[in-house]
């Protein structure tokens, strides 16, 4: 027991009645020091995420902060000399005055502030929790929380405004932005977010630390250019968004001959501001000039402004890309050491042999000599070692080679999106699914606001059958996206798979203008809403408007003639005359095509769907069978399993029911999920003379999948 005259505080020890310790533990003093600093550091919390948001500059949590620290001493100054009490606040007497209030009331105040004590606590857990999920992205595809303390040695180089009397010089500044941000990207101790990222924002947005908060970065390049003839205006500023100081600012008037010298000068001062180690291969990389031919660059930059929208959304590469190797050709005539340019237009072809589509020889031919001519006249060239990625990868499906020259084209292009983009592509193809999720993530570490990362998560997403992922992270590619169509395409597919649900499709695609791209680019998707949704007179004639025209599916890869899918609506309104016609020219088209190229599976799985629709049975199963053994599963992850639905297909349209059923019961076992669902074997009428069967049926209708697990046990 403890003697009369102390009373115990804390563990072992005492202190005299009437002490100071004894007074501060009386007047509660240690209760309100306690409450004090819990409510202040969760005051902090909450101003820490809402002052960002409402975009507050940075002395308003200074103060904020200043405020808390002072207070301090004032509220443990006031728990001295004041207490409450029933009759309010009063001043507190000393422990021996009479009028000190009894021991037994001052116990019920300091229960009352232990109460106090645990609220505020309670609300300080709730900031913190608070915090940290406003510090992750609610979709899985979307880029993890930037850091408030982004590196010192990180820039964006935002959208030069062009001044420029002629609104056509628009090409001309949004290609010295590009060049100038690809100089800088050379530089591997710098980190630059690439133009896809930046396009969305202003010239000269008015809350840069808002931009630079978005785009992880320290810095922001911010620019104009006014051309007139071959005279060049350009002022360029280096902000530090943090305080909105300009750490550079330099005025320039050249001529276009001289445009190179601007460019170098430029990332050499923007490394130097801030403090970027510059290696002696990348200061030559910087100070390059690629072309001493003005009118050659011109025609580069114009074509570069068409290239970069089919790289940012491929559904126009049909549309834009003749244009860019146009005038590249153009270009590369007028200086034919013009090694940039002939690198371009390597992944140029590519785009139109995987894309537009065409699929042939000459093409692969075409982009195989470009790329090749580029490594001639610059051997380390990194462009062009990117091309070459994408004859052996989408020309070949040549893994191996193709990462040989994604590793070569990532030395000389370090911490490129798009590389990363294509490292977790390649992935994907091998059924790397893990591997293709991480490597997306990096893609987006490197380049946050670009939406080809979200997009391919979708894409990924969907063919694991992770459908509510996949939605989130095609809405979040087309709110990233310039252009979005594409993104909003392809998540009302992504719904119509999932839940069979066709309203989504059907508002996006009635919102598209008839005069722009995406539509004259979007007939397969019209096509299908109106062949899922049984209307084979809308489908036959979206048909019949595209003529002769290839298309890509949909749910993967393939390239098949758009009058095949005419026939098939011909078809199944009851014009069997029409129907036959078309797969009668199909199939001699077809049968010379792969005499032709007898590696395309394309032309075969073509050829197999005629000949299918004539009722040649034979001839149907065998060519469908070589489409798949030409792109098996195990050579292609992502695209093979198209492949086997159409040998479905052609088992179910020769009455071979049995084998359709199994090959059917494969998919669903695997990654599949862009070719096929309960859903879309529910809305497809394909299908229509299996659904007596009761193997289809369960098929049909399972439940939503659950998903195909990407980790490794």
């Amino acid at each position: 027991m403890l003697e009369s005259g102390v009373r115990a505080i804390g563990v072992g020890r005492v202190v005299p009645e009437g002490g100071f310790l004894h007074e501060l533990r009386r007047r509660h003093v240690v209760r309100v020091a306690i409450a004090y600093a819990i409510a202040g550091w969760a005051l902090l919390q909450l101003a820490s995420i809402v002052f960002p948001a409402f975009g507050a500059p940075d002395w308003v949590l200074k103060a904020v902060i200043a405020l808390i620290a002072i207070g301090f001493p004032i509220a443990l100054v006031l728990a001295w000399a004041f207490e409450m009490t029933p009759e309010g606040v009063r001043r507190t007497e000393p422990a021996h005055s009479p009028e000190a209030h009894p021991p037994e009331q001052r116990r019920q105040v300091g229960r009352k502030l232990d109460f106090a004590i645990i609220g505020v606590l309670a609300l300080a857990v709730g900031a913190l929790l608070w915090r940290q999920t406003a510090q992750r992205t609610a979709s899985p595809a979307a880029p993890a929380a930037i850091s408030t303390a982004a590196s010192t040695k990180s820039v964006a180089v935002l959208p030069f405004e062009n001044l420029s009397a002629d609104k056509e010089n628009e090409y001309f500044a949004s290609g010295m932005q590009d060049e100038i941000l690809t100089r800088l990207a050379n530089i591997r101790d710098l980190k630059v977010i690439s133009r896809t990222s930046t396009q969305k924002y202003a010239s000269r947005p008015e809350n840069l630390k808002v931009v630079a908060a978005e785009l992880g970065v320290a810095t922001l390049l911010e620019g104009s250019v006014q051309r007139a003839g071959d005279a060049v205006h350009i002022n360029l500023q280096l902000i530090n968004a943090h305080d909105d100081n300009h750490l550079w600012a330099e005025s320039y008037d050249r001529q276009i001959k001289d445009i190179f010298g601007v460019e170098r000068d430029v990332a050499t001062k923007v490394a130097d501001a801030l403090k970027a180690t510059l290696l002696p291969a990348e200061a030559a990389q910087v100070a390059s000039v690629p072309t001493q031919n003005a009118e050659a660059y011109d025609l580069y930059l114009r074509a570069l402004a068409f290239s970069n929208r089919a790289n940012d959304q491929y559904g126009l590469t049909k549309v834009v890309m003749p244009q860019a190797i146009d005038l590249l050709q153009q270009a590369l005539a007028k200086d034919p050491k013009f090694a940039l340019a002939a690198a371009l237009l390597g992944r140029a072809h590519m785009y139109v042999f995987f894309f537009s589509p065409d699929r042939t020889d000459a093409r692969l031919s075409a982009a195989k000599a470009a790329a090749d001519q580029a490594l001639a006249l610059q051997p380390d060239l990194g462009q062009a070692h990117f091309a070459l990625a994408f004859y052996w990868y989408w020309g070949f499906r040549d893994y191996a080679r193709a990462q040989q020259e994604l590793e070569l084209a990532s030395k000389a292009l370090p911490r490129n999106a798009d590389i990363e983009g294509i490292v977790a592509a390649v992935a994907r193809r091998q059924g790397k699914w893990e591997e293709t999720l991480e490597g997306l993530r990096q893609a987006q570490a490197f380049d946050p606001r670009n939406s080809s990362p979200a997009f391919e998560f979708g894409q990924t997403y969907a063919t694991l059958r992770r459908y509510a992922e996949a939605d989130q992270a095609y809405a979040h590619a087309a709110e990233l996206s310039a252009d979005p169509a594409l993104s909003q395409i392809r998540r009302a597919q992504n719904i119509a798979v999932w839940k069979g649900d066709l309203a989504p499709l059907r508002a996006t695609l009635a919102a598209l203008s008839p005069t722009s791209d995406a539509y004259r680019t979007s007939h397969p998707a019209f096509f299908d809403l109106a062949w899922w949704s049984r209307d084979y007179a809308a489908a036959a004639k979206v048909a019949e408007a595209a003529g002769k025209d290839m298309w890509t599916a949909s749910r993967g890869n393939s390239v098949l003639p758009a009058r095949l899918r005419l026939a098939w609506a011909y078809a199944a309104m009851g014009d069997a005359a029409k129907a036959k016609a078309l797969y009668a020219d199909i199939r001699a088209e077809y049968q010379a095509a792969v005499r032709e190229r007898p590696g395309d599976w394309d032309r075969h799985m073509a050829l197999g769907l005629a000949a299918a629709g004539l009722g040649e049975k034979d001839e149907a199963i065998g060519e469908g069978r070589r489409a798949t053994e030409l792109l098996p599963i195990s050579r292609d992850a992502f695209a093979g399993p198209e492949f086997v639905l159409y040998l479905a297909e052609i088992y179910v349209r020769v009455g071979e029911h049995d084998q359709a059923i199994a090959l059917l019961q494969q998919l669903m076992a695997i990654p599949a999920g862009l070719a096929m669902s309960p859903a879309l074997l529910r809305l497809d009428p394909v299908w229509d003379p299996l659904r007596g069967d009761a193997r289809f049926q369960k098929l049909a209708n399972e439940d939503e999948p659950a998903g195909v697990a990407t980790t490794k046990p």
